[in-house]
């Protein structure tokens, strides 16, 4: 049975990907900072059903605490086979107010954390010549976004990181993708205004907004896959093309 932790997996995209991954018997670490509650609500309703996964409490952003929790996961299960880099954070802002606190925050959160994750979870993958990185970026690290300028260089930053690391990794067997969403109904996306949404709607090709299991789907077809790394795909219903 494969092991897989996923960051920041408590709600939206995160939640939708450890709960189908559990229910497909992988052995499921699920990282959370800040949302116990979900996490613990996660784990309960799973159980329900007959199902175990793991919660673990760490800020992603800070090394000592990744290096916690991939220890933890090692004792429990072994080996680290699939990391799921999903957790971040976002916020609308004008260029000019962002300030030195939320740039080093929103690099802290959304990229930092993969460098920390990643480079922990490695010497493992390495000694088994074998091994499934997924960094959930955005599709605004590909065209970039008004107003959200810190989170569309730090998720830019994720993709640049996987097509390097695949070439790095490739001889080892570890294979190293992004996924990079289109606009997603999740709850960091309860603050789009519903005009705006609808006018996304408007101008995408297949007239929707994402799902999180949209997603999934995605990551599912990655960690099955053994031919494809290094790549940014990118589910946005045709928004860019």
């Amino acid at each position: 049975m494969k092991t897989v932790l996923i960051t920041g997996g408590s709600r939206g995209i995160g939640k939708c990907i450890a709960e189908n991954l559990a229910k497909e018997r992988y052995n499921v670490i699920l990282n959370y900072n800040k949302s116990e509650k979900q996490a613990k609500q996660i784990q309960k309703e799973l159980k329900e059903k007959g199902i175990n996964i793991e919660i673990y409490k760490a800020d992603v952003s800070k090394r000592e605490q990744v290096k916690k929790m991939v220890n933890f996961s090692n004792n429990k299960f072994g080996n680290i086979d699939i990391l799921i880099n999903n957790a971040g954070i976002a916020k609308l802002e004008m260029f000019n107010d962002i300030t030195d606190e939320e740039w080093n925050e929103m690099l802290n959160t959304n990229l930092n954390s993969v460098f920390y994750c990643t480079q922990e979870v490695l010497p493992g993958m390495i000694h088994n010549k074998n091994g499934c990185i997924i960094n959930i970026s955005s599709i605004w690290g590909l065209v970039g976004a008004s107003c959200e300028v810190a989170y569309s260089v730090s998720k830019a930053g994720i993709n640049g990181m996987t097509k390097a690391l695949a070439k790095e990794l490739g001889p080892s067997n570890i294979r190293v993708n992004s996924i990079a969403p289109g606009v997603i109904d999740t709850e960091m996306n309860n603050n789009i205004d519903n005009a705006i949404k609808e006018e996304i709607k408007n101008e995408t090709p297949l007239g929707k907004i994402g799902r999180p299991i949209d997603i999934y789907r995605c990551v599912k077809w990655l960690i099955e896959d053994e031919f494809t790394t290094g790549q940014i795909i990118s589910p946005n219903g045709g928004y860019v093309i």
